[in-house]
């Protein structure tokens, strides 16, 4: 049988021979960090241990007291197992070098679809250099090390924790060619014996793993938790499936990478025309028009929340700007594959596209000594008081608050800017922050979910890595040994709305109708997920309302437009105006402000007597 492998000298046999051990001392101090960690910090210990009838801590004291008889690689397969058990993708032990930046990879990758009700799965993409015939893009995968290939996924699934069963499938399908080994225990095979269907007939290929270093340019890393606004940078983020996308990106789509070099401030910069259809942030956003039963849509892929603090009012100036050039009779927001990011850029969004106030989803701290301590950090003050209330109360969890006291009028500081109908695609691998920004959307009841899976991965949880535990928490944690590290879901969030108090963990955001893939939404670009996602956008009510304000002294005349709003109320700073019945056209209004200066204007659109359009202006008078 021909062997094909990448061009590279890096072997899993080279890596592991590369690893410095560590001593006895070294690893007891990471067994007894971790057990801080999780003890006193982790947030979803009590429901990890009802939900899944695990015993992290126990594990971890009979971890310590069995240093001296296990193997270097047996103590890192058994602290990973730890992790990956909790099921909780915020909650990671990082393996220290020489796993640090490796992953080791096979030069494909599967996805899966369903033809006349049958999962079956799919090669999408190949590594440029990969020419072995009849292997190719399209071929389906049956079998993999004489495994039956739903087996071999169901099993590696089972090795990369997740909250649920579709989270677990999507998660073992997404690592099955791309484990990056700081997180992952390495692959136990040096290759993989691929069987597969071309042309109707059976065919096996044998593929060898590679070591590859992490892609450059990585996305900049989320800032720590002591730093001066936690509520800018607070993150939410699955690590392992943003390690995969762009590990993905710069396998089999390397232009991808060259667009975000040319975006970036230190390229050759975009020209004018290449604005309307790419974005200055090409790694987080893509969008396109797309056709539909009534019109052409509008398509926006949000591949990832995680932005720098300083970069949080460029992606919300991004997004708006994008969602001026898209069709505005609907839009179709797709975040599938999106492990999350900076929390307030998915739910500073949802103002969008509602003419609803905001309400964020709430956070609580576990109530130990430990986040009594850290409670007492700029940032975490408002947290203060119920942790320490809880020594009387016996309460598990901190009141729930948003991010900051300031928070909630920055979710709703722009207002609805696209009135159009909204559905939005999730699928497993969505994850914490994006989580948050579903539930946000279904519960402000936006639009409709489309799920590619029942529910999203069901992560909801603010994220501490270690060098902000270092600066939240100085004297109770090290620095690890090797470069070691870990991460802590410190914060869970709660819903709002119908699902008030609901946590997101293990849960998720059930879908309001399912698609399953099809072979032509793998090879085509979606064509039939986009074709239900516009069915559905046109069975939903479509509204306009645009305004023009235009200032005089001692007065602001509006000249609006409207269509499917039979009411129109209009306040300027707070104070109502003037209520009119309107039928679908223009309308001429004028506001009379309280002396000269900035105003707010703000428009409220009625249909049958529920809110249905809004729409907020400033504007400055002399």
């Amino acid at each position: 049988m021909p062997e094909t492998a990448t061009a590279t000298d890096n072997t899993l046999a080279e890596l592991l021979a590369s690893a410095v051990a560590l001593s006895t001392d070294d690893q007891r101090q990471i067994v007894r960090t971790a057990q801080v960690l999780i003890e006193q910090l982790f947030v979803h210990l009590p429901l990890k241990r009802a939900m899944h009838a695990i015993d992290p801590v126990q594990r971890l004291r009979l971890l310590d007291h069995r240093l001296e008889s296990l193997t270097e690689r047996q103590f890192h397969d058994e602290m990973i197992a730890i992790f990956i058990g909790l099921r909780d993708m915020h909650t990671n032990y990082l393996m220290p070098a020489p796993f640090t930046d490796k992953r080791a990879v096979l030069p494909f990758r599967v996805q899966e679809c369903f033809e006349d009700g049958a999962r079956q799965y799919i090669v999408t993409a190949v590594t440029p250099d990969l020419v072995h015939e009849p292997f190719a893009r399209g071929v389906e995968v049956t079998h993999w090390n004489g495994m039956p290939i739903d087996r071999a996924v169901a099993l590696n699934g089972e090795r990369n924790g997740g909250c649920n069963a579709d989270a677990r499938h999507a998660r073992g399908l997404a690592s099955l060619t791309q484990r990056p080994l700081k997180l992952l225990a390495t692959p136990d095979e040096a290759w993989v014996d691929v069987t597969f269907l071309a042309a109707g007939a059976a065919h096996e290929q044998r593929f060898t793993w590679v070591v590859k270093t992490d892609p450059p340019p990585a996305p900049p890393p989320p800032p720590s938790p002591g730093l001066a606004d936690p509520a800018r940078d607070a993150i939410g983020l699955d690590l392992l499936v943003e390690d995969i996308r762009r590990a993905q990106k710069l396998e089999f789509a390397p232009e991808a990478i060259e667009l975000e070099r040319r975006m970036a401030a230190d390229g050759d910069g975009p020209s004018p025309d290449e604005l309307t259809t790419v974005s200055l942030l090409p790694d987080h956003l893509q969008f396109r028009t797309v056709p539909g039963p009534l019109g052409d849509l509008g398509y926006l892929r949000i591949r990832t929340f995680l932005v720098k603090g300083d970069q949080l009012e460029l992606f919300a100036t991004e997004v708006r700007r994008i969602l001026a050039l898209l069709p505005q009779d609907g839009l179709i927001i797709d975040v599938r594959g999106n492990g999350g990011g900076t929390i307030a850029a998915g739910e500073r969004m949802l103002q969008l596209l509602t003419p609803r106030a905001i309400e964020p989803t709430h956070l609580h701290f576990i109530n130990t000594p430990l986040t009594l301590e850290a409670s007492t950090t700029a940032g975490y003050v408002p947290w203060h008081e119920s942790i320490a209330e809880a020594v009387e109360t016996g309460a598990p969890f901190s009141d729930g608050l948003p991010l900051s006291p300031g928070y909630p009028a920055s979710c709703n500081a722009i207002g609805q800017l696209y009135h159009g109908p909204v559905v939005l695609v999730t699928d497993a691998l969505c994850y914490s922050t994006t989580d948050i920004f579903a539930a946000g959307f279904q519960d402000h009841e936006i639009g409709k979910v489309i799920g590619i899976d029942r529910t999203t991965g069901a992560g909801g949880a603010n994220v501490w890595d270690y060098k902000g535990l270092l600066a939240t928490l100085p004297g109770h944690f090290d620095a690890l040994p090797g470069g070691a590290e870990m991460r802590v879901a410190i914060r869970r969030t709660t819903r709002v709305g119908a699902r008030a108090g609901d946590p997101i963990e293990d849960l998720g955001v059930a879908s309001d109708r399912v698609h399953r893939m099809t072979r032509r939404d793998l090879l085509e670009d979606n064509v039939d997920l986009i074709s239900e996602a516009a069915g559905v956008l046109a069975a939903m009510p479509r509204r306009v309302l645009s305004v023009e304000a235009t200032a005089r002294p001692g007065a602001i005349d509006l000249a609006v437009r409207s269509m499917g709003l039979d009411r129109l109320d209009v306040a300027i700073d707070g104070r109502p105006q003037e209520t009119r019945d309107v039928t679908d056209g223009a309308h001429a209004l004028t506001v009379v402000p309280v002396g000269a200066g900035a105003h707010t204007v703000e428009l409220r659109g009625f249909s049958a007597g529920r809110l249905a359009a809004a729409r907020k202006l400033a504007v400055t008078t002399t």
